[in-house]
């Protein structure tokens, strides 16, 4: 069984991509514990003191932050990853519109990256919903993932 939870900050403006979201969350809550977390915006500083501050209450997660210079994955390789902490609490951190404070990026156990491109926050956390549901259809042999 899965136990993330996601920490973003600020919530989904866009109604599609916020439905996007909720869609793949429920897919996800079908095979395990999916939270989501959302923080106010500020500054870059003030974000990462929020971020910190929920993290330090969840004790011996696997915290990966989403970041430009973060390892990229391929899908399969991304379900093996999260094959293997399966049944351990793992937190996804998305940053606002300016990114991650240095402090949130050195905690993380590893900082994650979805593409070379740059996305908005609200397509970020998107996009990490859906390659969560995916890597678990693939670990669990569901069709959705097509090879």
């Amino acid at each position: 069984m899965f136990h993330f939870t996601l920490i973003a900050i600020g919530r989904i403006k866009n109604e599609h991509l916020a439905g996007l979201c909720d869609n793949f969350s429920k897919r996800i809550m079908r095979q395990g514990k999916f939270e989501q977390i959302e923080l106010k915006d500020g500054t870059i500083e003030s974000e990462g003191i929020r971020i910190l501050d929920t993290v330090s209450k969840r004790k011996k997660a696997r915290i990966y932050a989403l970041a430009e210079e973060g390892k990229t994955y391929t899908s399969s390789e991304f379900a093996r990853e999260i094959s293997d902490l399966q049944g351990s609490p793992v937190i996804f951190i998305v940053g606002g519109a300016y990114g991650l404070s240095p402090a949130v990026k050195d905690c993380a156990d590893k900082c994650l990256s979805l593409s070379p491109f740059t996305f908005t926050h609200e397509i970020a956390r998107m996009l990490l919903c859906e390659q969560l549901y995916r890597a678990i259809s693939i670990n669990t042999g569901s069709n959705y993932h097509h090879v």
